[in-house]
């Protein structure tokens, strides 16, 4: 059986599309990153997870705009329109991309909102950089203690994320990614996705996101540290560090029929919270409840985020 055929190179600016948001540019720890904003007010910060890019965000970067709030949806490091560095693919590095982000659009602060691996990000940055968080919501990603012990000693979470797993071999994943122009992309979305998966035109935004040269490699390389550093010293040492706990207002939204992420897995973060914490199961959506139901997704978000003293 030989190697499916890679897909034609897409240029970086395939992720610059169009809408009522502007793209820029900003340098942030060492690289450069970029943005998607809409809106004024206090800053909103959105970070995507896999396999997916800023655009993910479509939808909450308007409902937010119109909020009353400065909606800002980053491209991750090696993905989309931001630098594909060589090496920087741990969570603490990773975060520090999204806390210099923060300093670099002039802000004091920012709620964090994060899905999937942002969502691990969003976590780790809250508990390391806690004075550049002022709230942080989270999609469809436990703690980063909680998954890792999660996909250690659960089982049925360890099939759940065989995808990560899989991401261990060198270079297979990236070919299986960008084969027929990011095939793999739209087919993994539809079945980590509830009865209302995206819509073709962005699961093909996607699929070319996931085939600019490069991006497919890094989009796979934080999930390489995270099983490889499992037990290396780095790892541990990261382990150790997370148990320091989140003290700002967490709402924690998930799917009901997440494949990916088990509610089971995703439950019981709050331990890790010294501060409100609030649990919204979305019920008949998956792993993409941002995108699955983008309204109640919203409100949810927007009401927490107005709300002055959200409840434990």
């Amino acid at each position: 059986m030989t190697d499916p055929a890679p897909a034609p190179a897409q240029p970086a600016s395939a992720v610059l599309l169009d809408g009522p948001w502007s793209h820029r540019d900003v340098a942030a720890n060492g690289a450069r990153f970029h943005i998607a904003e809409l809106g004024d007010g206090p800053l909103v910060l959105l970070l995507h997870g896999f396999p997916q890019f800023w655009w993910t965000w479509r939808h909450q970067l308007v409902a937010l705009a119109d909020a009353g709030f400065r909606a800002v949806a980053m491209d991750l490091r090696g993905v989309g329109g931001s630098d594909r560095t060589p090496r920087g693919y741990d969570p603490a590095n990773l975060a520090l991309d999204v806390t210099g982000v923060i300093r670099s659009l002039g802000e004091p602060d920012a709620a964090l909102v994060g899905h999937d691996l942002g969502g691990y990000l969003a976590w780790t940055a809250a508990a390391m950089r806690p004075k550049l968080v002022r709230r942080l919501a989270v999609a469809s990603m436990p703690h980063p203690r909680r998954w890792r012990s999660a996909m250690l000693r659960d089982v049925k979470q360890t099939r759940a994320g065989s995808h990560i797993w899989g991401f261990q071999r060198p270079w297979i994943p990236e070919r299986q990614l960008t084969a027929d122009d990011g095939a793999l992309v739209a087919e993994l979305i539809q079945e980590w996705s509830g009865p209302r998966p995206p819509e073709e035109e962005a699961l093909e935004n996607y699929r070319r996101a996931m085939c600019i040269p490069s991006a497919a490699h890094c989009a796979v390389e934080p999930y390489r540290w995270m099983v490889r550093s499992l037990a290396r010293p780095d790892g541990i040492q990261f382990n150790r560090r997370m148990k320091r706990p989140v003290r700002v207002p967490t709402l924690h939204l998930h799917g009901s029929l997440d494949p990916v992420m088990r509610t089971r897995s995703a439950a019981g973060s709050g331990e890790y919270v010294e501060a409100p914490y609030r649990w919204r199961l979305f019920d008949g959506l998956g792993h993409f409840p941002h995108e699955e139901d983008p309204v109640a997704f919203s409100s949810e978000l927007i009401n927490w985020l107005r709300d002055p003293e959200p409840d434990r």
